[in-house]
């Protein structure tokens, strides 16, 4: 480990840690980031993990808040990266052949799902023309006061409102199953209000000019954006070098923890106050995530064509279906049948695969720490919206829960959130407080996704993070330009 004197140390280079070490170059800061993997990335990897030639997503393959996230449109992310917009941002596979499909066109969306499409207009409408408001409230820490307060509030009586039942009261099938997939993604029931605030979140996303973008070349190349960004500022990443101890650490004004609570607690050791250490370690872990990767002869066979055009296609039944499975796994069962989420990205990235194949990228929940290989649950569950599915697969590599903690320290027994998403520890992540980045150490900030806002890749726990230190450490209060250029 080098241990020449820096102004910043990061530790953990995936996007937060990545745009809090980027926020403090770009302010004239000396900053070194410090990753124990062989690469930068974090949950925004792309590797080849099936044949060669073929590019996979490690984790995470569609970002909803790459083109909404605060930190990434001052950034100016889409100006250094490709992002491909499918006109279908989602879509949700149903008995029969059956699909709902949401458009980025809230109207087509409306026209397309029958007797529960108006009340889907009335729940995205309002938050649709508050966007930038509305992203603002979600991206920031809940125990603040909203700069928006109405958009605030419209955004909170849409995530109450429909946390009644897992259906949410829409009339009809395909509404419900809808909105019950996007709040899958939390990984919880979907009712609950933790799961229907990243529901609602979401679907407003889907809907709005940048929809669910797919970035050419992989999620990876967020990651390549962001570290030549902090090179070209004086930056540098080291990786290979796990830091296991703050007093490892090269001097430094002030350090920026992208990890989890837990390896907080272990990395500051007796230097944190016991009753914060003890805190720490009562953090919340939540349900796991099992991966699957394919390599396809030709695009996935779907009995419906709107799957076929959508970037993402959810696979879990009605409303019910789908909370069932996830309830299941909070027991601490392998669901018979799961909630299956799938990426299509080479049908928009032809350059993730030779010409005629394609990948898919796949992921179901299981309980923590699980083992198991999910790869013949995932096939079967799409072979039932695909027939013939099976015989297009060339290859395939599945990553288990338990498995996924190696790649990324911070995927607790897989993990992948890095927290519970319940609504409590929503409020409380790590800590409640309007600063749940920084720690009882003068210049140490925790910046990872175990603290607020969240899991997603936006950036934005690292940008928190990294504007308190600016503050309270080095004294600047204007936050520095992220936008390409030279520095100011």
């Amino acid at each position: 480990m080098s241990s020449a004197a820096v102004d910043v140390v990061v530790v953990g280079s995936g996007p937060n840690g990545l745009a809090a070490a980027v926020t403090m170059a770009r302010a004239g800061l000396s900053v070194r980031v410090f990753e124990a993997a062989g690469s930068p990335g974090g949950g925004a990897r792309t590797a080849e993990l099936t044949l060669p030639g073929h590019r996979h997503d490690v984790c995470s393959a569609v970002h909803p808040m790459a083109l909404a996230s605060p930190f990434f449109r001052a950034f100016a992310l889409a100006d250094r990266v490709e992002f491909v917009t499918p006109e279908i941002s989602y879509a949700h596979g149903l008995a029969g052949g059956r699909a709902a499909v949401a458009y980025r066109d809230l109207d087509r969306t409306v026209e397309g799902l029958g007797p529960g499409g108006e009340a889907w207009r009335r729940l995205f409408g309002p938050l649709l023309d508050a966007q930038d408001a509305v992203v603002d409230f979600a991206m920031s820490p809940l125990v603040r006061l909203p700069r928006h307060p109405l958009a605030a509030a419209a955004f909170g009586a849409r995530v109450l409102a429909s946390a009644r039942t897992a259906g949410a009261g829409f009339p009809g099938e395909a509404a419900g199953a809808l909105l019950a997939g996007l709040s899958a993604h939390s990984i919880g029931r979907v009712a609950s209000l933790g799961a229907r605030g990243a529901g609602v979140l979401l679907g407003m996303l889907g809907h709005a000019p940048g929809g669910w973008p797919i970035p050419v070349g992989g999620s990876q190349a967020i990651v390549d954006a962001l570290v030549a960004e902090l090179r070209a500022c004086g930056g540098e990443v080291v990786t290979e070098t796990r830091v296991d101890e703050l007093r490892a650490l090269p001097s430094a004004h002030a350090v920026l923890l992208d990890v989890t609570p837990r390896a907080l607690a272990d990395i500051g050791g007796e230097l944190l106050p016991t009753g914060y250490r003890n805190a720490l370690r009562q953090f919340r872990y939540g349900d796991a995530a099992s991966k699957v990767d394919f390599v396809l002869d030709g695009p996935v066979p779907w009995s419906n064509p709107d799957l076929a055009r959508a970037g993402t296609v959810h696979l879990g039944g009605t409303a019910g279906e789908v909370d069932a499975g996830e309830r299941e796994v909070a027991r601490g069962r392998h669901p018979e049948s799961p909630f299956v989420l799938v990426s299509q990205p080479s049908l928009f990235d032809p350059g993730r695969a030779p010409a005629g194949h394609h990948t898919l990228w796949a992921y179901t929940h299981v309980p923590r720490g699980s083992g198991r290989d999910m790869t013949e649950p995932v096939t079967a569950r799409i072979e039932e919206f695909a027939p013939g599915f099976r015989d297009r697969i060339l290859a395939s590599a599945a990553i288990p829960a338990s498995a996924l903690q190696h790649y990324n320290a911070n995927y607790v027994d897989g993990d992948i959130a890095s927290g519970a998403t319940g609504f409590g520890q929503l409020l409380a992540r790590p800590m409640l407080s309007s600063s749940p980045w920084s720690t009882p150490l003068d210049g140490v900030y925790l910046c990872s996704a175990s603290t607020s806002p969240g899991p997603g890749v936006h950036g934005m726990a690292g940008w928190h993070a990294a504007r308190r230190a600016l503050r309270d450490v080095f004294g600047i209060t204007s936050p520095p330009s992220l936008a390409p250029g030279p520095l100011p």
